[in-house]
C-alpha cells in the first residue's frame, strides 16, 4: 500500500484550501459608502498601501515612483516623458496592446539620455512580491458625454490592474455589472487610457462577488487606430463571470470572505501574473478557482515526483475530475506550459484517444496560444519531436505513443523526466501501452 499521497499546501498556494465564513449581522454595511470603507480598511490590513489620487497627473505622477521602485533605477525627466508617451501611453494602443505588454511583454526597452538601453518591468513575474500593491478610490473620469467616478481600483506598480465596483446588499451585482461596462464605453479609455490596462472586473453588493477578465467575450478594438474602436465597443457577457472558491470548491460569495482569499497578495498577484491567459485570438481569460487548484495539485505532485525520485510510480501520477464543460482543456494548457518552466522537466506529453480529439486538442491550443504545442501525423514525426529541444510541448495519440515504445526501447528520451498528461481515463490507456511505458521507466532507472 502506498502511503505517499499527500499533495503539499501551505499558505502560498493560490487557492486557499479550506475556508470557513466569518458570521455576518444582517445589519452589516446598509449603504454602499459603509461597504466601500471597510473593503479599503480590510485591504490596508493586508498589506496594501492606500493612497489619494485625485488626477490624472497625480496618477502618473505616483506611476513613475512605483516603476523607478520596481526597477531600483531613477528616470531623468525626459527619459520619463519618452518612455511614458512611446510605452505606458502611445497614443496607438488599445485594450488589446495594453493586455500584451501585462500579459506578454512585460518588458519594456528604455532608451536613456547616454544613449545605452535598459530593461524596465512593468510588472515581475519571476518574483511576484517585489510587485506593489496600492487601493484607490472615488477616481474620476472626464469621458467627455459626463463626469463619472469609478469606486475602488488596484494599482499594481502604479498601473490599474484590478477595478471593483460595489453596490449597497440588496442591489443585484448585475448593476454593478452594466456599471462597468458603460465605463469601458464611455471613460476607460480617456486621457491617457491608464484604465485600460486594467485585467480584472470585481463587482459584488456585499452579499454576492463576482470576477472576470477584461475583454470576456468581448468584440473590443478590432482597430487599434481607429480612436472610435478604441473607445470600446466590449460587450461584456455577465454569464463568464465567476464566483470564488476554496480547493474544495466550496464557494465564497460574501465580499468579507472574498477580500480575505482572492485579494491575498500572493493570490491576486498569482492570477494577474499565472493564471490569466491571452489568446491568440486577442482576448483574455481568467481562469476559475478548481482550474488553479488542480493545475498547482499537478505541479506539486511533479515536483513531489522528481524530489522523491517517484518516477513511474503511483505516488508519481495522479488524476484530476473534470466534469464536461468546466475547461478542462485550458487547465492541461496552463499546466502544460507551467510544468515546461520546471528545470527538471524535459517535455510534457498530452496523449488523446483518438485523431480527431488530437486535432481538436491542437486546435484549442493553438487558440490558447499559437505554436505553443506541436502534434504529429505520424509515428515518425514524433519521434522528431522527442529529439527537437524546441518541441517542449507535444499533443499526440495513444496509438502513435505505443507505437513508438514498440519501435525505440533505446530511445534516448528515456533518460529524461517527461510529464504525460492523459487527456482521460481509458482502459486503453492502462493495457500494452502503459506496461510497455512503464517497463521503459523501470529499466532506466536500473541503469
Amino acid at each position: 500500500m502506498c502511503n505517499f499521497n499527500i499533495i503539499a499546501e501551505s499558505d502560498k498556494d493560490t487557492v486557499v484550501s479550506e475556508y470557513t465564513s466569518l458570521e455576518r449581522k444582517s445589519t452589516d454595511f446598509q449603504s454602499e459608502n459603509a461597504l466601500e470603507q471597510d473593503f479599503i480598511k480590510r485591504l490596508t490590513e493586508q498589506g496594501y498601501e492606500y493612497v489619494t489620487i485625485n488626477s490624472e497627473q497625480d496618477l502618473i505622477n505616483n506611476l513613475r515612483a512605483q516603476l523607478e521602485r520596481l526597477n531600483n533605477f531613477t528616470f531623468f525627466d525626459k527619459e520619463w516623458n519618452d518612455f511614458y508617451s512611446s510605452v505606458i501611453a502611445n497614443g496607438n494602443d488599445g485594450i488589446i496592446e495594453k493586455t500584451r505588454k501585462i500579459q506578454e511583454d512585460e518588458i519594456q526597452l528604455l532608451t536613456m539620455d547616454n544613449g545605452y538601453t535598459k530593461n524596465i518591468k512593468i510588472i515581475d513575474k519571476d518574483h511576484i512580491h517585489n510587485n506593489h500593491l496600492q487601493v484607490i478610490n472615488q477616481y474620476s473620469e472626464d469621458g467627455g458625454t459626463h463626469k463619472t467616478r469609478y469606486d475602488v481600483t488596484i494599482l499594481v506598480n502604479g498601473l490599474p490592474l484590478v477595478h471593483i465596483e460595489l453596490k449597497k446588499r440588496g442591489v443585484a451585482i448585475r448593476e454593478a455589472f452594466n456599471q462597468i461596462n458603460r465605463y469601458q464605453r464611455e471613460s476607460f479609455w480617456a486621457g491617457n487610457g491608464l484604465f485600460q490596462y486594467v485585467q480584472l472586473f470585481v463587482i459584488s453588493n456585499g452579499t454576492h462577488t463576482k470576477y472576470y477578465s477584461n475583454s470576456t467575450r468581448s468584440n473590443a478594438i478590432k482597430d487599434a487606430n481607429s480612436r472610435n474602436t478604441k473607445k470600446g465597443k466590449t460587450s461584456n457577457s455577465f454569464e463568464f463571470t465567476s464566483f470564488w472558491a476554496d480547493s474544495q470548491n466550496k464557494v465564497i460569495p460574501d465580499l468579507i470572505d472574498f477580500t480575505k482569499t482572492f485579494f491575498a497578495k500572493h493570490t491576486l498577484l498569482n492570477i494577474l501574473t499565472r493564471y490569466c491567459i491571452f489568446t491568440s485570438e486577442k482576448m483574455l481569460m481568467v481562469m476559475r478557482p478548481y482550474q488553479i487548484t488542480a493545475t498547482e495539485r499537478i505541479l506539486n505532485r511533479i515536483e513531489i515526483a522528481h524530489n522523491y525520485k517517484k518516477y513511474g510510480d503511483i505516488a508519481g501520477g495522479g488524476y484530476i475530475w473534470h466534469t464536461t464543460g468546466s475547461g478542462k482543456t485550458l487547465t492541461s494548457f496552463k499546466t502544460a506550459r507551467l510544468a515546461t518552466q520546471l528545470p527538471f522537466i524535459h517535455k510534457v506529453l498530452f496523449v488523446v484517444d483518438r485523431k480527431d480529439l488530437d486535432y481538436q486538442t491542437m486546435k484549442e491550443y493553438d487558440r490558447f496560444e499559437k505554436g505553443a504545442a506541436n502534434s504529429n501525423s505520424s509515428t515518425a514525426v514524433l519521434e522528431r519531436q522527442l529529439r527537437d529541444p524546441k518541441s517542449h510541448i507535444i499533443i499526440t495519440t495513444i496509438q502513435k505513443l505505443s507505437t513508438f515504445i514498440k519501435k525505440n526501447k533505446e530511445h534516448e528520451i528515456y533518460t529524461r523526466q517527461i510529464v504525460i498528461i492523459f487527456d482521460e481515463c481509458h482502459r486503453s490507456q492502462f493495457g500494452e501501452m502503459h506496461a510497455a511505458l512503464d517497463l521503459q521507466v523501470k529499466r532506466r532507472n536500473v541503469k
